[in-house]
């Protein structure tokens, strides 16, 4: 029998370099994640993690080195990965006149060009009764929602996307308690269907026990990898 061949990596960076401006938010990172895998990036403020997932998400072009996401050149053709992937990022980017359920079908269709699969009002409320979201504001303006609550909108949006990999940066603001144990629940869910999560958290103790494994930026680069 053949020996099987190994899948490449989800994310394949070698020496990346992006620029914010002039000034190097990545400085040469090598970077593997595989599929499956729950990686934490850790790192102090500016040391660039926004900017790595950004990058991933092909929302920062990079302007050197090699970076492989999904098997998409990232250097050649930064858009192309952009819909196999969902970011979580610091600002929930929802449009506050919109409800609870017209900015997730919204995501959910930009993702496919503008198509309206079957049942996909179902899926959307679906998914943000898996997220906690009260049933009561589904209809309800998203401005009048508390910080929490649009979290939740959000990651209803990212479960209808349905995306390969999951790249988030601190999740966990802004939720409670319940919250946070949900989106836990979540990645670990993700991952084992055979999606890919790559996030980035300063709460390590609860980050680390869901991730496989860390790695740390300094200064643009990875400075260490770790298991968790």
């Amino acid at each position: 029998m053949e020996p099987s061949q190994q899948r490449p990596p989800v994310v394949r960076l070698r020496g990346a370099v992006a620029l914010l401006g002039r000034f190097p938010a990545l400085s040469g990172v090598d970077l593997d994640v595989d599929a499956g895998e729950i990686v934490l990036v850790r790192g102090p403020n500016g040391a660039g993690k926004t900017s790595l997932l950004r990058a991933c998400a092909g929302l920062l072009r990079v302007t050197s080195g090699t970076a492989e996401v999904l098997g998409c050149d990232l250097v050649a053709d930064p858009g192309s990965v952009r819909p196999m992937v969902g970011l979580l990022a610091h600002a929930t980017h929802l449009y506050d006149d919109l409800d609870a359920v017209e900015n997730v079908r919204f995501r959910a269709r930009a993702a496919v060009g503008g198509a309206r699969p079957a049942g996909l009002d179902a899926e959307v409320r679906a998914a943000l009764d898996r997220v906690g979201f009260p049933t009561r504001l589904h209809d309800v303006a998203v401005q009048r929602c508390s910080t929490g609550q649009r979290r939740r909108v959000s990651l209803a949006a990212m479960i209808v996307r349905r995306p390969r990999l999951w790249l988030l940066d601190e999740p966990h603001a802004g939720l409670d308690a319940a919250g946070r144990d949900l989106l836990d629940g979540l990645l670990v869910e993700a991952a084992a269907a055979g999606a890919t999560v790559l996030f980035a958290s300063h709460e390590l103790d609860r980050a680390e026990a869901v991730a496989h494994r860390s790695v740390t930026l300094v200064g643009g680069a990875v400075h260490d990898e770790a298991s968790t």
